[in-house]
């Protein structure tokens, strides 16, 4: 089953909806928190806060959208208010983890600099998931006449990745070879993660 095709199953369930809208609002929470966590003490870019801010703002307007559905659905991050509440929690730690390996491995770094590194590519990897899945998302709502809409977000998340660009550019001549990887070791873990959320809402 594609992406579109189990959107389009969970958009059709109310509980589903709210769960998938709160997976993505955890998603993204924890992205901006993985940003704030990757700051340095005192040298912080205008960037930097700025993704961090747009995060958490993503994040919270995801959680209003559970307004647009019926029932007193979602409040919290448990886990029974999450789609594949295991693969989501740790999702992003796994991808930092790997990246972080690799950074090491292929630029000898340590401390903030490795930080730093990881948060580039790892964000970059992010936002082109998100510049995928959103869009898709979109056309679903769309498609059954939702109230719910993420149009803002999109937009949002496609300045994003032309920020990120811009620093990876700056960060290394050779940085579309790195970024390749990371890519791939993003896409293993997104594979995995719609085959349990495949299961998870067909269940």
């Amino acid at each position: 089953m594609q992406l579109q095709a189990i959107l389009e199953h969970i958009v059709k369930d109310n509980v589903l909806h709210a769960k998938w809208l709160n997976t993505l609002s955890y998603m993204e929470n924890a992205g901006a928190k993985k940003i704030s966590a990757s700051e340095h003490k005192e040298q912080v870019n205008l960037i930097v806060l700025k993704h961090a801010a747009e995060e958490h703002r993503h994040a919270y307007y995801l959680k209003k959208q559970l307004d647009k559905l019926d029932g007193n659905l979602c409040k919290t991050y448990t886990s029974d208010e999450l789609l594949t509440p295991n693969h989501t929690k740790f999702y992003l730690n796994a991808l930092d983890v790997a990246v972080c390996r690799y950074l090491k491995q292929h630029f000898n770094l340590s401390g903030y600099e490795l930080k730093f590194a990881a948060y580039l590519f790892v964000t970059y990897a992010i936002e082109v998931r998100a510049d995928e899945l959103y869009p898709v998302y979109q056309e679903v709502l769309t498609g059954a006449g939702s109230k719910v809409n993420v149009k803002s977000i999109i937009l949002e998340e496609e300045g994003h990745l032309e920020e990120m660009l811009n620093q990876l550019k700056t960060f290394s001549a050779d940085w579309e070879a790195h970024a390749g990887v990371v890519i791939k070791i993003e896409q293993e873990m997104f594979d995995k993660w719609i085959k349990n959320l495949q299961v998870a809402v067909t269940a």
